[in-house]
């Protein structure tokens, strides 16, 4: 009879070979058949992985997490965490989409980093929180400015103020303040529009919008005169 040794060796061999299929057949039976053998934990990540090779990233990491519910203690659950908010990573949309992986992946790097600041991979997720808060950001930014060339105005303040205050670390967060102050001037807050201009002045000492900024100034200035 195979031992678990030897059945782990057999899928593992085969899964470098890029035969997921077999692998995961023999990576099932350590699962089934040896429960309580050092192999079962190895086993699930492997079951996770050819999910992920395969680029069925939502099995994946249900896989991963499976692992960390499985095997709390296991060598491979730090990673997992990490792989999974990859997974959901992986499936998230354009900007224009619904953006429910998005939120669950940056829920998921947050936990990672919260669990694990000194890992490694740290700083990679940074960049992929990065990348995901800029996905959510330009979603509520796009709704702001169609709302506005509909002439939903109100409605349009209501996502430009959802990236002021929720966004600011993206690259939409300044154009936010743009937007929000041409608004103010066309539904004729002209004051509102001048104190936010004078706030925006000394948030953004190197402007990239100074013209924008300038000429805004100026229309809301003539017309409280």
């Amino acid at each position: 009879m195979r031992t678990p040794d030897g059945i782990f060796q057999a899928g593992l061999k085969e899964f470098e070979d890029k035969n997921y299929l077999e692998a995961q057949k023999l990576f099932e039976i350590i699962k089934l058949q040896y429960p309580a053998s050092q192999y079962a934990d190895d086993s699930q990540y492997y079951l996770a992985e050819i999910e992920f090779k395969k680029e069925k990233y939502i099995m994946a990491s249900f896989n991963y997490n499976l692992l960390r519910r499985l095997y709390p203690g296991s060598e491979y659950s730090q990673l997992s965490l990490f792989k999974s908010a990859l997974s959901l990573y992986k499936q998230t949309p354009k900007f224009d989409r619904d953006q429910d992986y998005t939120k669950k992946a940056l829920t998921a790097f947050q936990e990672f980093q919260n669990l694990y600041p000194k890992d490694s991979l740290f700083n990679e997720a940074n960049k992929l929180i990065e990348d995901l808060r800029n996905k959510l950001a330009e979603r509520e930014f796009s709704v702001a400015e169609l709302y506005k060339k509909l002439e939903y105005f109100k409605s349009s303040l209501v996502y430009y103020d959802s990236v002021i205050n929720d966004y600011e670390d993206t690259k939409f967060f300044e154009q936010a303040y743009i937007g929000k102050i041409s608004v103010l001037i066309k539904i004729k807050k002209y004051e509102e529009a001048l104190s936010l201009i004078d706030l925006y002045t000394k948030s953004f000492p190197q402007s990239n919008y100074k013209t924008d900024i300038s000429e805004l100034k100026s229309k809301a200035t003539l017309k409280i005169k």
